[in-house]
Formats: C-alpha cells, sequence, structure tokens
C-alpha cells in the first residue's frame, strides 16, 4: 500500500458562525474546530483514497485536552498518527477566521509557541525524520517551511530529496503568508529551494506573483522547470488551473463553478489532497486535477476548512472514488 505523508501545523480554528451576540460591544459567535493547510491536505487525500492507500500526519502536538481531542479527530478521518510528536506541557497554536461577504477569508495567528516549530528538536526528532523518508510521497507547504527555523528547514528539504533520490515523489505548494516570514526575498529563497528538491509543484499564482516566480501561469510553470520540478499545477482560485508537464502541450483545467462562494478556505488544500491522492492511485495529472476542481468546489461552499464528506453521488459524478 502505496504512503503519503503530510508535514507541517495543525491549530485550534476559531470561524464565525454568521450569528451575532448582544452583549457589550457586539460581536460574532465562533465555532471551534481545528485546521492547518497540510491536515487539511492530509483529510482530504485520506477521505479519496480510502482503502486505497495510506496518509500519515507528521507534527507536533502538547499533551493537553485539545491535542488529544485533535489526535482522535484525526483517526477518525483514517490519518495514521505515528507520526505525531508530543511535547508535555505545550498547547497547539490557534487562529481565527474572517469572511467577507464575497467568501474571501483572512486570518489572525496565535502561534509563537506552537510545539510543531521545533518537531526536529525534540528527542525523537532523528527517529522521525528516519520514518518519513520511507514515504512513496511527501507533502509540505510554505507554511510548513516558515514555522520552522533554518536548521528545520534543512532537515526538511534534505528528507524531500533523499525521498526524490530513492526513487519517491515529493510535492510543495507555496501557500505564501507573508506574516511567517522576515521579508519576500527570505520566502523566495527558500521556497525556491524546496522546488529543488520536488517532482511535484502545486504553487498558486496568486503567491508565484508575490515572490517573483512569475506573472503568468505558463511562465510559473516554467520557472518551477528551471528548478527541476518534473510535474506542475498552477493554480489560480476560481480560474483553470494550468497542468505542464516534460515534452507535453499544457493544458488549462477548468473547475466546477461555484456560483456564491461561502467560504474559501482549504479551497487550494482540498485541490492538493484530491490531486495527490489520484495521482497516487495511478491517474495521469489533467484527470487528477480535474477531481481536484471538484473537491474545491465541494470544499468552498461550506464554512471552516474541514467540511462535511462530499456525497458519493456526487464524488462519482465528478470521477471520484469518494470523498
Amino acid at each position: 500500500m502505496k504512503t503519503l505523508i503530510c508535514i507541517g501545523e495543525c491549530m485550534i480554528e476559531l470561524s464565525e458562525t454568521g450569528d451575532k451576540v448582544s452583549t457589550l460591544g457586539g460581536g460574532s459567535l465562533m465555532a471551534r474546530t481545528f485546521g492547518g493547510d497540510s491536515l487539511n491536505t492530509a483529510v482530504y487525500a485520506a477521505r479519496t483514497l480510502g482503502g486505497n492507500g495510506r496518509v500519515h500526519y507528521a507534527t507536533g502536538l502538547g499533551d493537553d485536552p485539545f491535542s488529544d481531542e485533535m489526535l482522535a479527530a484525526w483517526q477518525s478521518e483514517g490519518l495514521a498518527t505515528d507520526l505525531v510528536l508530543r511535547f508535555p506541557g505545550r498547547l497547539p497554536g490557534l487562529y481565527a477566521i474572517k469572511t467577507d461577504q464575497a467568501g474571501e477569508r483572512s486570518f489572525l495567528y496565535w502561534r509563537s509557541n506552537a510545539p510543531a516549530r521545533e518537531v526536529f528538536d525534540h528527542p525523537s526528532g532523528g527517529e522521525w525524520a528516519g520514518a518519513m523518508m520511507q514515504a512513496d510521497l511527501l507533502y509540505f507547504s510554505g507554511i510548513s517551511l516558515a514555522i520552522l527555523d533554518d536548521a528545520g528547514r534543512e532537515a526538511l528539504l534534505s528528507i524531500a530529496s533523499s525521498i526524490r533520490e530513492a526513487g519517491g515523489h515529493a510535492a510543495f505548494d507555496t501557500n505564501h503568508r507573508p506574516a511567517l516570514w522576515p521579508d519576500k526575498a527570505s520566502a523566495a529563497t527558500w521556497m525556491a529551494k524546496a522546488f529543488e528538491c520536488c517532482t511535484i509543484g502545486l504553487p498558486s499564482l496568486e503567491d508565484a506573483r508575490a515572490l517573483g516566480f512569475g506573472t503568468a501561469p505558463a511562465a510559473v510553470a516554467e520557472k518551477c522547470k528551471s528548478w527541476g520540478v518534473e510535474e506542475i499545477v498552477v493554480k489560480d482560485g476560481a480560474g483553470p488551473c494550468l497542468v505542464s508537464l516534460p515534452g507535453q502541450p499544457d493544458v488549462f483545467v477548468e473547475g466546477n463553478v461555484v456560483a456564491k462562494p461561502v467560504d474559501t478556505t482549504a479551497a487550494g488544500d482540498s485541490f492538493n489532497g484530491a490531486y495527490l491522492a489520484h495521482r497516487l492511485m495511478g491517474e495521469d495529472p489533467v484527470s487528477s486535477a480535474r477531481h481536484g476542481r471538484a473537491m474545491a468546489a465541494w470544499v468552498v461552499g461550506h464554512r471552516g476548512a474541514i467540511v462535511p464528506p462530499m456525497p458519493l453521488a456526487d464524488s462519482q459524478m465528478n470521477g471520484g472514488r469518494h470523498g
């Protein structure tokens, strides 16, 4: 059975329910759940794979009730949690989502002391890193890199390179959060290094423009190829994504039209999860991108990062296994 390992950080998530409170100063009621870009990708990949593969989530958590709740929830989604390191006396990070009338989201974070930042310094960090090198496919993002110090980033990229050299695959999504980096140049430098270690690139056009990687999908794809990336999907929000492969014409993949998005949180993450799952099952990149677009369209119709599973009938209609 092939394995996908997603590495990153999961945090407690607070999202507005749309209901107002009448206390002094007003405000909105908030729903508490959990999320994080790499965790979101892992969940949607596991839902897509079913019994056709195994998804592990690699991160650091505390030993508090919220961390216990996260572990139980991940296991209920079918994720393997053997690569979750526990840090006594620590708490996971927290973030709040605010959405505007168009469904676009903004984030507020409380994560400076989150244990996921120190996974490579854990007493079991060496053994943990060695276990990740056994993956058929490793997935990480710009956020996975940003939360680590330089030594941790080098360690993560070394794992990705080792997997690639052993004949496996590593996938990287820019997922750029400027507030997590000292400056744009630092973010661009580290992300370029990440692409050099990976076989699959999943950048967004918005991130690429912000980082100076290109202003059009084809230019971004060519930039990724210059770093040695073999398979590139350039995402452009609700617009068609570009699938670019060596020696083949570029293909734009249209997506399902969502008349009124509720919340765009995890749109790209869910695309990644479905895309990588179908690639792990042996489907071609263009077909896998169609599955990714269908999953993202489902997700933006709901609030929060991890939404109810896509109904089986809708998944089959869109060519999916199950969602």
